[in-house]
């Protein structure tokens, strides 16, 4: 007699980038063993969850947050424990952090290395990017030590002069070993030149409060940093991803250059889908500080749009958790703010609300930016995808109910939320981690430190996997250590 499986999920929708179907999903030794038709009989199981009625798609994949971050004068208030578990509450089972040197004392490798050690109390399972600041001759080995680790992506910043900022020269010579290395450049483009100069012109006019920031970081500086980071991915090809892109003209440029034959890809957030640039001219201003800033609801439904029609290749948080204490403390000087928001709780419901009808229609496009699409494109071996061998992170939500945001009710271990008081569906119901039911009717249920690291495949490869976020690939898909 065949031994019971840990546990089948039955009679739910379950839905995939390409296509949804009503199944019974077989879990067992933290992976999905079957995907059996509704009409068959629900198989044994130690745990049956009836889904009936339910919506259930794979776990997400965030590929933009920062966790225990330190940048300039400013340190986000979480660690790996807390952002984890925030994640988990948001249905988002795989998170992806950066490596960013603290200061000038510590190279992308060590900073790289202290991500790792923070990791191990993870919730979840976690990727890294590394990140490089300034180009020197230890910089290719430092490369190839973090690839052989499991690190294929680097992210470069093209403004944040005195931080995080790397010169063009950096920029080209780490795409160039990046190519080499069957790896991904990570690019935050907004060109610093032109943001700097239009900040200083604000400043003369005695214009550098939080209500005025979406006037000195124009949409133009965006589409320039877009358009001379492409020239440069062509011209050492180079892979190359956008993060967090507020404005249609910015992915229009991504969407021509893949037409040319270059590999880029467009990431947004909620925010900019959701959100609008008269938040600067509302009561509580400083909860919309990041970079970019909100754009015109005429720019947001234009994104949105893009969003939609397929434009746009992954939608993350870019998860930043500063509280309203450091977000007040320089209201009146932008140049002195934290800019980041907490989001990795709300990045399902947000993007949920924003692309799915009623009747369901956008899910295959949700599942796709969600997780799909991320663990694809970041080489996540078992992960984005409701398929027979991937990894057991499932997500539960009934798609007509909604929940208005507390912001000082969530779990990112801040005080706020931009979506504060927004109705919301796509709430998770239950969320299965790696075969463990993490949350249910019940609340949460802690892990543990379970989380892995994960080991990202090489770029080339990635793109040749079967399916949606390597959903083929069975067997060995769960690499890295554990995070114990």
């Amino acid at each position: 007699m065949t031994a019971p499986a840990d546990l089948v999920i039955a009679h739910g929708t379950v839905a995939n980038a390409d296509g949804r179907r009503r199944a019974h999903v077989v879990v067992d030794g933290g992976r999905i063993t079957a995907l059996l038709d509704a009409a068959e009989p629900v198989p044994p199981a130690r745990q049956v969850i009836d889904a009936a009625g339910l919506l259930v798609i794979p776990g997400g994949v965030d590929g933009h947050c920062h966790v225990a971050q330190t940048t300039g004068p400013y340190t986000t208030l979480d660690d790996y424990a807390l952002t984890s578990t925030a994640a988990l509450w948001g249905g988002t089972t795989t998170i992806m952090d950066f490596g960013i040197p603290r200061d000038a004392s510590e190279t992308p490798l060590q900073a790289a290395r202290h991500k790792l050690e923070l990791a191990r109390q993870a919730r979840c399972d976690v990727a890294l990017h590394a990140s490089v600041i300034d180009w020197d001759e230890t910089v290719p080995a430092q490369l190839q030590e973090l690839a052989d680790l499991g690190i294929r992506s680097v992210k470069l910043y093209m403004t944040n002069r005195g931080t995080t900022m790397a010169d063009n020269d950096t920029v080209l010579q780490v795409m160039r070993q990046m190519a080499a290395l069957d790896g991904l450049t990570w690019i935050h483009a907004e060109h610093d030149a032109i943001i700097a100069d239009c900040t200083a012109e604000h400043a003369g006019r005695g214009q550098t409060g939080i209500e005025h920031l979406h006037l000195t970081r124009p949409e133009l500086a965006e589409e320039a940093s877009v358009r001379e980071v492409l020239a440069m991915a062509e011209y050492t090809g180079a892979p190359v991803y956008f993060v967090h892109q507020s404005t249609p003209g910015a992915v229009d440029l991504v969407t021509e250059a893949r037409v040319n034959g270059l590999a880029a890809y467009s990431e947004t957030c909620p925010h900019y889908v959701a959100l609008d640039d008269t938040v600067y001219s509302g009561p509580v201003p400083e909860w919309f500080a990041c970079c970019p800033p909100m754009r015109s609801a005429e720019t947001a439904a234009a994104l949105r749009e893009r969003l939609l029609g397929g434009a746009v290749h992954a939608v993350a948080s870019d998860h930043s958790c500063y509280d309203l204490t450091q977000k007040r403390l320089h209201t009146e000087d932008i140049r002195q703010m934290p800019h980041g928001l907490p989001g990795v709780e709300t990045r399902l419901p947000v993007a949920f609300t924003e692309m799915v009808g009623p009747d369901l229609a956008g899910i295959e496009r949700l599942v796709e930016v969600f997780a799909a699409g991320p663990a694809r494109i970041n080489a996540l071996p078992g992960k984005g995808a409701v398929a027979e061998g991937c990894d057991a992170d499932l997500v539960i939500l009934d798609p007509a109910e909604e929940r208005t945001v507390d912001g000082a009710g969530l779990h990112m271990g801040t005080d706020f939320s931009p979506f504060h008081g927004r109705s919301l569906r796509g709430w998770p119901q239950m969320v299965v981690a790696g075969g463990r039911v993490v949350l249910d009717d019940g609340g949460f249920h802690d892990p543990g430190p379970a989380g892995r690291f994960l080991e990202q495949a090489g770029f080339g490869e990635a793109l040749a996997w079967p399916g949606q976020g390597g959903s083929r690939q069975a067997a060995g898909a769960a690499t890295g250590q554990d995070g114990e």
